[in-house]
Formats: structure tokens, C-alpha cells, sequence
């Protein structure tokens, strides 16, 4: 059973829309309409955000659901979406890098695979999937880098100590400029890329896995799908299939589950290394200096041994799922919308 483009006319085939390249897009109307699809999408998903980072940056383990209770009842919704407006400001043009990157890498890593190294449709495509991810996600960090140091700094503002639990000493900012000032002043451009190196082992290999996995999952949900939907005549000849649109939506959805569920463990010890290197303050136990990598991997097991380094897993599973899910859903909806009119798939 193997898949096809829209006007593959063969009938023993699901025949699924045709694929959108980065030729047949408009580029204004691509990135435009991205920026206000996606900063929708990263308002609606940032509570769970902020609730993983609290989780990665506690002296004590607090279930995910008791940690929200809390942040209601003491900060209101209002806690929920600290350092928002600074991270909004720079999900925009990291969309836009990364969107770009991720379209041209796709693009031209695909037929390299296909054309002139003669792999396999599926081979090619779970490939380039994963170099387009690896690209998108280093390119994206030159801008998110900075506005994470100073939105998860936000984020875990209000937090403090509780009768059960408290969080790493951090010091108190008066909004993102406030932070974003206070940072240079005391470590220089540097201070705002705290976690780089850290950043791009965590999500560089992250967006591969997750893509890689994403292409693998999607293809291997519609072969399942082909042996049962695919009909055959009274002689025996496959009729083919070919899904609607809600079809389409419901494989991408649970393609981008089972992709991020992956990607998340593989990836989530790195992800709470990361979260300490940016919001620690290097002063409150370095005397001075950055705090490295191997400092935080001590501090996480001496806290709560290996599973230290797991905190936060069901907030960054849950936000990863629900982030990808309406991510790639959204993302072929902005591919269709962005299609120059002459060229325009339905």
C-alpha cells in the first residue's frame, strides 16, 4: 500500500493532497499570516509552559496539578502567562526563521535524496524531514535563545517558597525590559545567551527526532489506514482511497502526538539543563561565575537523583503533544492559504 499525490490517478492507491513546496508559496502572505497563527497557538499552549518551567526550576518535586492550584490561588491567571509579552515578542521573527529554514532545507534535501542519491520515496522523505528540523531548530535559537533567558526568568516570578516546596534562588525583575537591562548589566550579551550550546543539543536533535518520527509515523498511519479503506471491485482491482479533509487532520494530529512523545524522552534531560543553566542567577551558588553543565547535572541528582532531570516530563509531554499536534495542523493550513492563487491546491 503506498501513498500518492491528488492527481496520481492509480487506484490501488490512498490518494492524499498534494504536497506544497517552497516554489508554490507566497512568501508575504506565508510569513504574515504565520506570525498571527502561530502567536495564537503559543498563547493558548503558554500556561502549560510556564507550569514545566516551575517544575524544572523546584528544589522538590510538586505535582503538575497541585503546582497549578497553587499558581491560581495566590497569582491568579495572571501567573499563568508571566513573561508572555516577551516571549511573543520574539516567537515571531523565530517563526519566521524557522518556518523558512525548515521549507528550504525540506525542499532541497528532498530531491538531493530522492534524485541524486536514489532513495526511497519514504527514506527521502524521513531524511529530509529530519535535516529540515535540525536547521529550523539552529536557526530559530539565534533569536529564542535570548527572549527564553529572559521570559523563563518571568515565568518563575512569584513562585518563591510554600509550605511544600520552593524554588532556586532567583532575583526579582519589574517585566521583560527590566530583565532584559538587569541581564546585560551584570553579564553582558553573554547573560542573554546562557544555554545556547545547551540550547541547540536540546532542540536542534529535538526538531530531528521529532520531524524524522513525524514522517514515519504519518506514512505508517496511512498504510494502516490503506489496508482497511481501500476497496475493491467485483473483479478484484483496488478502487483506491481517497480521504477527506477531517481524515487528513486526524492522521496529522496523531502523527504529531506519537512524534513528540519520542522526542520528549529522548530529549528531556537536556531540556531541564537548559531551563537551569538560563534561569539561574550565576552569582547565587558559582560566586560569580556562569554555572556549567556539569554543575547543574550535580545539583539535579544531589537534589533528586536521576529522576531530577525528568521534572516537568508530563507539562513538556502534554505541551510538546498539544503544541505539535495544532502546530503541524495549522502549519499545512498556512501552507494551503500561502499557495500562490495560480497554483492553489485544494
Amino acid at each position: 500500500m503506498s501513498l500518492s499525490a491528488a492527481e496520481d490517478d492509480s487506484a490501488s492507491e490512498i490518494h492524499l493532497p498534494a504536497d506544497i513546496d517552497w516554489e508554490m508559496l507566497d512568501k508575504s502572505k506565508f510569513f504574515f499570516l504565520g506570525a498571527a497563527l502561530f502567536s495564537g497557538v503559543s498563547g493558548t499552549l503558554y500556561p502549560v509552559v510556564v507550569l514545566k518551567t516551575r517544575q524544572q526550576v523546584m528544589l522538590n518535586h510538586t505535582p503538575c496539578f497541585k503546582m497549578a492550584a497553587s499558581i491560581f490561588k495566590s497569582e491568579g491567571c495572571r501567573g499563568f502567562y508571566r513573561g508572555f509579552g516577551t516571549s511573543l515578542m520574539g516567537t515571531i521573527p523565530a517563526r519566521a526563521l524557522y518556518m523558512g529554514a525548515l521549507e528550504v532545507t525540506k525542499s532541497n534535501v528532498g530531491n538531493v535524496a530522492s534524485v541524486q542519491l536514489g532513495f526511497s520515496e519514504a527514506s527521502a522523505s524521513a531524511i529530509a524531514n529530519a535535516a529540515a528540523g535540525l536547521s529550523a531548530a539552529m536557526a530559530a535559537q539565534l533569536v529564542w535563545t535570548p527572549i527564553d533567558v529572559v521570559s523563563q526568568r518571568l515565568m518563575v516570578q512569584g513562585g518563591g517558597c510554600n509550605a511544600n516546596s520552593c524554588m532556586v534562588g532567583l532575583k526579582k525583575y519589574n517585566g521583560g525590559i527590566d530583565a532584559f537591562r538587569k541581564i546585560i548589566h551584570a553579564d553582558g550579551v553573554k547573560g542573554l545567551y546562557r544555554g545556547f550550546g545547551i540550547s541547540i543539543l536540546t532542540y536542534a536533535p529535538s526538531n530531528a527526532v521529532w520531524w524524522a518520527s513525524y514522517s514515519i509515523a504519518h506514512r505508517t498511519i496511512w498504510d494502516c489506514v490503506g489496508c482497511y479503506c481501500c476497496k475493491k471491485d467485483e473483479n478484484g482491482n483496488g478502487l483506491g482511497y481517497r480521504p477527506d479533509g477531517k481524515s487528513v487532520l486526524a492522521v496529522q494530529g496523531l502523527s504529531a502526538a506519537m512524534a513528540s512523545g519520542v522526542s520528549a524522552l529522548v530529549t528531556m534531560p537536556l531540556d531541564t539543563i537548559k531551563t537551569r543553566m538560563q534561569v539561574l542567577d550565576g552569582e547565587g551558588n558559582t560566586k560569580g561565575r556562569s554555572i556549567t553543565i556539569l554543575e547543574t547535572v550535580r545539583n539535579l541528582v544531589k537534589e533528586g537523583g536521576l529522576g531530577a532531570c525528568y521534572r516537568g516530563l508530563g507539562p513538556r509531554w502534554a505541551s510538546m503533544s498539544m503544541s505539535a499536534t495544532t502546530m503541524i495542523t495549522t502549519y499545512e493550513f498556512l501552507k494551503r492559504l500561502s499557495t500562490k492563487s495560480q497554483e492553489r491546491i485544494t
